[in-house]
Formats: structure tokens, sequence, C-alpha cells
């Protein structure tokens, strides 16, 4: 007889790409506007793109429903 078990969750694969779990729990991000049109941005603006972020805590709970098991 089978069981009824539940089914795997899957890992939004767009999602795994753009954010990242710290070993605390938080979920960074990385900052857009550094892929083209970059000679009219200031280089103090360039080093502030470069640096990840923490996610704003309403965004919190979709991304973590999207990444049910952390990050592979």
């Amino acid at each position: 007889m089978k069981k009824n078990k539940k089914k795997k969750l899957k890992t939004h694969r767009g999602a795994a790409k753009r954010f990242k779990i710290t070993s605390t729990g938080k979920i960074m991000r990385w900052h857009s506007g550094k892929r083209h049109l970059l000679g009219t941005k200031k280089p103090r603006r360039m080093r502030k793109l470069a640096n990840a972020v923490v996610v704003n805590p309403s965004n919190v709970r979709n991304i973590r429903l999207a990444l049910p098991y952390g990050i592979e």
C-alpha cells in the first residue's frame, strides 16, 4: 500500500540566483544597475552598488516561500 507522502517543494531557481541566506538567517540581495551605461555613473555610486544589502522585511516572507530549503 502506498502512503500519502507530502510532495517535495521546488526551489524557485530565479530566486536562488538572486538571494543569499547568511549563517544567521538574514536574506541578502544585490543592487541592480551595474550591467550597462556605466560611464555615466560616478565611482562612488558604483562602489555602493557593488555591496550586498539586507532584504526589506516586507519581502522576506515571499522569498522564504520561494526558497523552501534555503539555497543549495
